[in-house]
């Protein structure tokens, strides 16, 4: 029993603390401050929970819940990306006036979700904590009700959302009819080729996922919600649910539907190419930032999904390799937005930052090196990214796939360049406000300093990641 209770102790604690600080802020009025900070303190002891649990593999819940390395790894990158996004955007969430004491409170909620989404190895757990996390994604999406685009923004995500949770519920129904059962391994052992039925609801299934990574044709919410919603949240969107979605796409792929590799293989390539073409060309006509960064990140998850399309551990460990180091250069990117303030207004046009390199030098630079190692320009850390994904689809002799990834990395380099070309070599519109926002430039500094320093070590974090897969 005490077993149990340690195998499942961060989502416990998580819960408790979700409680405790919601009576915290019904009591206490303008208790916004102190419930980040306690929000804050709350996810370093759950990292510091996991880090101190061991990583062999544990199933409880009639093996619904699973506690294993891979897990553990996804849950510490899920925490440690929202820890740096909440603490980069207070000053932002502050004077926009979107200081609710709920704010931080939804964000350990949708965590929560994620957590049970990526321990999950059962049909009924992983909806489950599918749909605690897009309840609280629909709430933050819309959370400045006073403003137009954001109440636009959060309508448009729940009804493509709560279209995609149907689709993927209705595969989840038809996969349990056909193989009898709703736990993964089980599920592996029934599935074939010659069950048409299962291989059926496998589509539907890869349909809903998709719309959660944001990759196309499942896209469309994407730069409308990024533009929208309040930029603090679009980094959140930007960065933490794509983590747990390509988690759980790989859990997926290597568990229940491993035996129909090239049943879901053609769905993935195409998927995955569909996303790397659209995101290089319909970038390069964006005025706004955070469309163009919308438009970014659905082709770097097509990059990812290159890697998940192998269905090779090697093409897994990539794609993981991937959304980590995807991870570092957003939450540099959306750093850099939070010093962009000018009358008490943060700007979110590409021509606000014309000429900025003459009067902040420091932020040009940051935006240089992360955009360059965004494009995949060596020895940055995106570079690496990249140079792994390849390296995993061309052992697979995937030459189609490799060239046209190479072909999208050429393409999405314009509108890098074109971002960096204003910043250097326009005229001065605009002279930013002198922030004091020292969280969101130790961010960026962070960011800056791995994706520099990276070439330095770059085996390391691949051979962290191929620990992931040992006790599989």
């Amino acid at each position: 029993m005490i077993n149990n209770f340690n195998i499942i102790l961060p989502e416990i604690f998580l819960s408790l603390s979700v409680f405790s600080i919601l009576m915290i802020g019904v009591f206490i009025k303008n208790s916004f401050n102190l419930i980040f900070n306690l929000t804050m303190m709350i996810i370093i002891v759950t990292i510091t929970i996991i880090l101190s649990s061991p990583s062999n593999k544990e199933k409880i819940f009639l093996d619904s819940f699973i506690r294993d390395a891979f897990s553990n790894y996804f849950k510490i990158l899920i925490l440690l990306s929202s820890l740096f996004v909440l603490n980069s955007s207070k000053k932002f969430i502050i004077d926009n006036k979107l200081d609710k004491f709920e704010y931080p409170i939804i964000i350990l909620l949708s965590i929560l979700g994620m957590f049970f989404m990526v321990s999950s190895n059962d049909l009924i757990l992983f909806y489950l904590g599918l749909e605690l996390q897009s309840l609280s994604l629909y709430i933050l999406a819309s959370i400045d009700r006073d403003n137009l685009r954001s109440t636009e923004s959060g309508i448009k995500y729940f009804v493509l959302s709560a279209l995609s949770s149907g689709l993927l519920l209705y595969g989840c129904s038809l996969l349990y009819g056909f193989t009898g059962s709703t736990n993964f391994e089980a599920i592996a052992n029934q599935l074939n080729r010659e069950n048409t039925g299962a291989v059926f609801a496998m589509v539907f299934i890869l349909v809903g996922l998709a719309f959660k990574v944001s990759a196309v044709p499942f896209h469309m919410w994407t730069p409308d919600v990024y533009e929208g919603a309040p930029t603090s949240i679009t980094s959140y969107f930007a960065v933490v649910p794509k983590v747990a979605g390509l988690a759980l796409l790989i859990k997926f792929m290597f568990v229940p539907f491993s035996n129909i590799l090239l049943e879901w293989q053609t769905i993935i390539i195409f998927i995955s190419i569909a996303s790397m073409i659209l995101g290089a060309v319909a970038a390069m006509v964006q005025k706004n930032l955070k469309r163009l960064l919308a438009y970014s990140s659905i082709g770097h998850i097509g990059y990812a999904l290159a890697g998940v399309a192998t269905g090779a551990i090697s093409g897994y460990q990539s794609a993981i390799v991937y959304i980590s180091i995807y991870v570092i250069m957003n939450i540099g990117a959306f750093s850099c937005l939070y010093l962009l303030k000018k009358d008490e207004q943060y700007k979110e046009n590409i021509s606000d930052l014309s000429g900025i390199s003459k009067k902040h030098p420091l932020l040009a630079i940051s935006l240089l090196i992360i955009l360059f190692s965004l494009a995949g320009v060596p020895p940055l850390g995106g570079f690496f990214a990249k140079f792994y994904i390849f390296v995993a689809v061309l052992e697979k002799e995937m030459y189609a796939l490799a060239i046209i990834g190479l072909l999208t990395t050429v393409m999405s380099a314009f509108y890098y360049l074109k971002i960096i070309k204003t910043i250097y070599f326009d005229d001065s519109i605009i002279t930013f406000e002198s922030t004091k926002n020292r969280s969101a430039q130790a961010s960026i500094f962070a960011s800056c300093t791995i994706l520099i320093t990276f070439f330095l070590y770059p085996s390391f974090l691949n051979n962290l990641v191929s620990l992931l897969f040992v006790s599989q």
